[in-house]
């Protein structure tokens, strides 16, 4: 369950992301609307770029493990 609840609130951030920068590049928004949703959009990118490091991470120590039975 919580792998499921972590994948989703991964996706969900990424697609938090996409709506802000959508609207960021609308041009249509007032300058303290922009920051605000800038701030927004840092911190959602750095959740994002926390957990793909973490999957990156775990990845590495599978194939490490695979390498290391492979010989055994």
């Amino acid at each position: 369950m919580k792998k499921e609840k972590e994948q989703s609130g991964f996706e969900e951030n990424l697609t938090q992301l996409e709506a802000i920068v959508t609207k960021l590049e609308s041009g249509k928004l007032k300058l303290d609307e922009g920051i605000s949703l800038y701030e927004d959009g840092v911190k959602l990118y750095q959740q994002c770029r926390k957990r793909l490091s973490e999957v990156e991470k775990k990845i590495t120590q599978l194939n490490e493990s695979l390498d290391e039975n492979e010989f055994k």
